[in-house]
């Protein structure tokens, strides 16, 4: 079972920000939009994984993922992150947005 925490801890996070979707974030129903706000980082981030891997400035414990590894090193688990946790931030800010836009009005 440790070869699945990884994957575990992000579906964890997108089901406990999937209701603020559901509660008209609208983040999901913009996918153009929400692609131009998280592939750009998700790239920098992803190329910065890449060197250090290269550089040997640190690794990831087999023991932690399924083993599925992306070029160059990349634990698919490592390339998921850089995209459900900028999407789980996005779904928690445009609610807080919300939110507040409807206090003060």
């Amino acid at each position: 079972m440790d070869h699945l925490q990884y994957l575990l801890v992000l579906a964890a996070c997108l089901l406990v920000t999937l209701p603020l979707e559901l509660t008209g974030s609208r983040v999901y129903r913009r996918p153009a939009r929400l692609a131009k706000a998280v592939l750009p980082a998700a790239a920098v981030f992803l190329v910065w994984d890449v060197l250090a891997i290269a550089g040997e400035v640190w690794h990831y414990d087999p023991r932690f993922l399924v083993g599925i590894t992306l070029p160059f090193g990349v634990p698919l688990e490592e390339a998921l992150f850089f995209v459900v946790i900028p999407l789980c931030g996005l779904l928690t800010f445009e609610t807080v947005e919300r939110m507040l836009a409807r206090i003060r009005a």
